[in-house]
């Protein structure tokens, strides 16, 4: 049998659980539909005539509780790829230069294809595939499920009945996040708030550590609001955010747009069902992501650690070994 892993989602999870199969020998094939890394710590590239701004539009910033995930973020404060933020919370870090940074270095210690969206996944004798529009690609020894628990469960249910009708019970809300560029400082005297009318989040982007950039912020909608509004135009929606952030501007004109977009998280926030990670040794199929601990980085990061632990633990639900490269 094949033992190459296919993992579905290359956000955090996704390769966190890759780091640990590869760890251990285990060759890993990531696909993702996305154009790049990030997922939900992705960071959005923007031009202005004020220069460029990279405006972390996804996660804000994470925490460091466990000690294994202290471990990681020892390692890549070493290399320059996170460092804290206090001003957010005492236990607060970033990704730097940009919030997707940690992500992007995971991704490239494995097989990560971007643009390839999974359709589902197909279980015969020589083990799994996964189908896409046009083919099916494999076989693999196992394929993980590293999506949100909605989309987990689309792909699961015909496999593992257990494991969809978990994902179905882990519910996620909505987000919308507006992220406005301008020609100058928003006389706003902090730098976050949160937790004010429609607003959950608000920051100044531009003020986190090395983001030496043009004023820019990034404005998040709250759930409730958020799902209200699904379906509504993105400028609008982008504009009653702005609107939405000026009203806590001290006094006087406000600076020029030079760029305001909006961006829709459909599963932004999953409460966990303390569950870990799944994983069906019989069949070789297995599922992590945050819905299954919590919505944090810190937990979609430890689901796949969890996972991973679990598949080696059984290694022959996955074939004979073929070293990673």
């Amino acid at each position: 049998m094949n033992s190459r892993v296919a993992i579905v989602g290359a956000g955090i999870a996704g390769l966190a659980c890759a780091d640990r199969l590869r760890d251990s020998g285990i060759a890993t094939v990531l696909f993702d539909k996305a154009r790049g890394p990030g997922g939900r710590m992705s960071t959005r590239r923007v031009e202005t005539a004020a220069g460029t701004a990279h405006i972390d539009h996804g996660a804000q910033f994470f925490t460091v509780r466990n000690p294994a995930f202290r471990a990681q973020v020892s390692s890549w404060e070493a290399l320059g790829l996170v460092a804290r933020w206090s001003e957010a919370a005492p236990d607060a870090w970033i990704g730097t230069p940009t919030m997707n940074a940690p992500v992007r270095h995971m991704t490239a210690h494995h097989d990560v294809r971007f643009g390839h969206h999974v359709h589902g996944i197909v279980k015969e004798p020589g083990g799994w595939r996964v189908r896409f529009d046009d083919r099916l690609e494999g076989p693999f020894g196992a394929v993980v499920i590293a999506l949100p628990a909605e989309q987990a469960a689309a792909i699961l249910g015909l496999h593992d009945f257990s494991m969809a009708s978990d994902a179905l019970s882990a519910r996620s809300q909505p987000c919308w996040t507006a992220m406005v560029v301008l020609g100058g400082r928003l006389d706003i005297p902090v730098s976050h708030f949160s937790d004010s009318g429609i607003i959950a989040w608000a920051a100044r982007n531009s003020a986190k550590p090395g983001r030496n950039e043009p004023e820019a912020w990034v404005v998040q909608g709250s759930g409730t609001w958020s799902a209200a509004h699904a379906e509504q135009d993105a400028a609008e929606v982008a504009r009653t955010l702005f609107e939405a952030l000026g009203e806590h501007c001290s006094g006087g004109a406000l600076p020029p747009v030079l760029s305001l977009t909006a961006h829709f998280w459909r599963f932004a926030m999953a409460q966990g069902i303390g569950r870990g990670a799944l994983w069906n040794d019989l069949i070789g199929l297995g599922a992590c992501g945050d819905w299954l601990l919590g919505p944090r980085v810190e937990l979609a990061w430890l689901s796949g650690l969890d996972l991973g632990n679990r598949m080696i633990s059984r290694p022959g639900a996955i074939g004979t070994l073929i070293p990673a490269a």
